[in-house]
């Protein structure tokens, strides 16, 4: 750039490291020369259609368009865009070398109060003068042109860890949903607009804002910098017959649970249970919840409603409720959202089966017969009670009705299994009765005698 370049491009090529200072530097160059044609690169402005041909695969036009707005608004001279109400000069030009790569420091290395003239300019729509307020509908929709590209840029580049989204949910709706849920977060002015600080604090409270502006820029511009490895959105997923299963998840839905869980739990996400694939049973689904772990509960009722919870223990059947405080409830659809514990009581979670004097299903949250969250053992039915809310939650109703009907119910393993008990290793092969429960259990309750248990042979070692 030479000695010419502003006080502020400097300031912002400083926090870059010396080696990836020429990378910043070279970007406006490579867009020029990635534009096609010997004149292109003689230009000393950056078009729209060089920012398409870079960004153009893996984001929605719509999001380039707000991108090379956002760029044309920098004042190279002053501040941020939008903070001075007026558009840069060469908006009508083009993006200048200095206007890049200040747009390039504040994206990927700025704070929340850089970030957010970038999120206003970018919220904005038409190339009209630059606001110093917008509205939550404008915000949303630059939301959803965000998180769009960014489940773009996990199915282009590979990124799925094992995720098969043509097997999976409607991602054009939980882009929607998710872009509701990060907007929700926001607190407008008093004059209920959105000006810059309000978003300032919004970014600085909401880190998905910041983490997915970077990986579209980092991205879209291939700026590739040393330390900087691309962020995983998506746990791995491993052991899930895809080829059967028509999943409850989507990819944002699974970019907005995946953080939620305790930072410890990071083993693959594993499918255990899915009423598609193994039936309308309650004693599979126990079989496919113990002795795994932690898990999360997904049910759909036939009212359309999608919602669950966080188990962070390994279920056990026993008429006493478990797990801790790190258990939580949550909603997929009409609304994301998430319900962690109180502190009001530790009924945190219950299974219980079999028994003629305590309830028998599954619940979460509440007390007995008025759970935030239940599955009776007589599958296919369960409520979800809160007038107003769950005293262990504070969720609302989860359900679209309060005693609902399931359509469909998924189960996966999102923990390490836990280590075998002291004796369990050795308790010989399973018979036939370890493979089907449900034979197990109807025999137990007409009162059979299960000989095949003490006729067990010792064996080797074995995983869960």
């Amino acid at each position: 750039m030479g000695n010419t370049e502003s006080v502020l491009v400097q300031k912002r090529l400083a926090r870059f490291r010396p080696e990836e200072r020429p990378v910043v530097e070279g970007v406006f160059d490579r867009l020029q020369g990635g534009a096609g044609g010997p004149s292109a690169a003689t230009g000393k402005t950056l078009t729209l259609q060089m920012l398409q041909c870079s960004m153009g695969s893996l984001a929605p036009d719509s999001m380039v368009k707000r991108v090379y707005q956002c760029m044309c608004c920098i004042d190279p001279g002053q501040a941020a865009p939008a903070a001075t109400g007026k558009p840069s000069t060469t908006a009508a030009s083009g993006v200048g070398r200095e206007q890049l790569v200040i747009f390039l420091a504040d994206t990927l290395r700025g704070t929340a109060e850089e970030r957010a003239p970038l999120v206003m300019a970018m919220s904005q729509r038409g190339a009209g003068p630059a606001a110093t307020v917008v509205t939550c509908e404008q915000v949303a929709e630059f939301l959803q042109d965000l998180i769009s590209a960014v489940v773009q840029i996990l199915v282009h580049r590979g990124r799925l860890q094992g995720w098969k989204p043509e097997r999976m949910g409607d991602d054009s709706l939980g882009v929607k949903l998710l872009a509701e849920q990060l907007c929700s977060e926001l607190k407008p002015s008093d004059q209920g607009g959105c000006d810059v600080s309000s978003l300032e604090d919004w970014i600085f409270r909401v880190s998905q804002v910041s983490l997915y502006l970077e990986m579209l820029v980092a991205e879209g511009l291939n700026v590739s910098l040393s330390g900087r490895p691309a962020p995983t959105l998506l746990p791995p997923c491993r052991e899930t017959p895809w080829k059967e299963l028509k999943s409850l998840l989507d990819l944002p839905t699974l970019m907005f649970l995946a953080p939620q869980l305790p930072d410890s739990y990071s083993a693959p996400w594993r499918l255990v249970f899915s009423t598609r694939l193994h039936g309308e049973s309650f004693t599979r689904m126990v079989a496919g919840l113990t002795k795994r772990g932690p898990t999360l509960l997904l049910i759909r009722d036939t009212k359309g409603h999608v919602f669950g919870g966080f188990a962070s223990h390994a279920w056990e059947i026993k008429p006493q409720f478990q797990g801790d405080s790190r258990c939580f409830l949550f909603t997929v659809s009409p609304s994301l959202r998430v319900y962690t514990a109180t502190g009001y009581n530790q009924h945190f979670m219950y299974l219980n089966q079999n028994q003629q004097t305590m309830p028998n299903g599954l619940g979460m949250g509440g007390q007995h017969h008025y759970f935030g969250l239940w599955l009776d053992s007589n599958f296919g039915c369960g409520h979800s009670r809160a007038r107003p809310k769950c005293t262990t939650y504070g969720s609302p109703q989860l359900s679209g009705e309060e005693d609902f009907t399931i359509d469909s119910v998924e189960v996966w393993a999102v923990g390490k299994p836990p280590e075998p008990e002291e004796g369990e290793e050795g308790q010989g092969k399973k018979s036939i009765l370890d493979m089907d429960p449900e034979v197990q259990a109807m025999m137990e309750m007409a009162g059979k005698t299960l000989h095949s248990q003490g006729l067990r042979e010792p064996e080797e070692d074995q995983e869960q």
